[in-house]
């Protein structure tokens, strides 16, 4: 991995790595559940406003013809993201379409909570809001989908 890479992800590490460390022990439970549609090229709802230190289960159903990814991060980690996903495009890798990337299964170190979702399919995603920071986006990284207008702010409260 690049250098820029691991200072993108260390100044992303303090406002995820609470969420990352509640999504995997399971000490959390869900306060509410949030239902999106992905689709060509959006999702729905484009905005979310959330709690610090809520519990939020991602349903997200994809409704379109191509394959879709969920990420949740701040805008740099998400730029840093597509960078990596650009430069994956076209190599053969063993997970799909996406260029074999599927950060739910541990890239970055699991830092970036996130789910990729199949056409006709519904991924579950379950995230703590970090307290300490006022935004964060969610979006699908696939080559193209970003730039299409695959993204979404969510605001945090305290």
């Amino acid at each position: 991995m690049r250098t820029s890479t691991w200072v993108v992800l260390g100044a992303c590490w303090p406002a995820l790595a609470l969420a990352a460390t509640e999504q995997e022990s399971g000490a959390a439970s869900p306060d509410r559940t949030i239902t999106f549609e992905a689709s060509e090229m959006m999702y729905d709802p484009e905005a979310l406003a959330i709690q610090a230190g809520e519990t939020v289960r991602f349903e997200i159903h994809n409704s379109g013809a191509l394959e879709h990814e969920f990420v949740i991060g701040d805008a740099a980690a998400q730029e840093e993201h597509r960078r990596m996903m650009q430069e994956m495009e076209g190599h053969d890798h063993e997970h799909g379409d996406h260029g074999g990337h599927d950060m739910a299964e541990g890239e970055h170190g699991g830092s970036m909570p996130a789910v990729t979702v199949a056409p006709g399919e519904t991924a579950t995603l379950e995230w703590t809001a970090p307290r300490g920071v006022s935004r964060l986006e969610y979006a699908c990284n696939i080559p193209g989908h970003y730039e299409a207008g695959m993204s979404g702010e969510i605001t945090l409260q305290e």
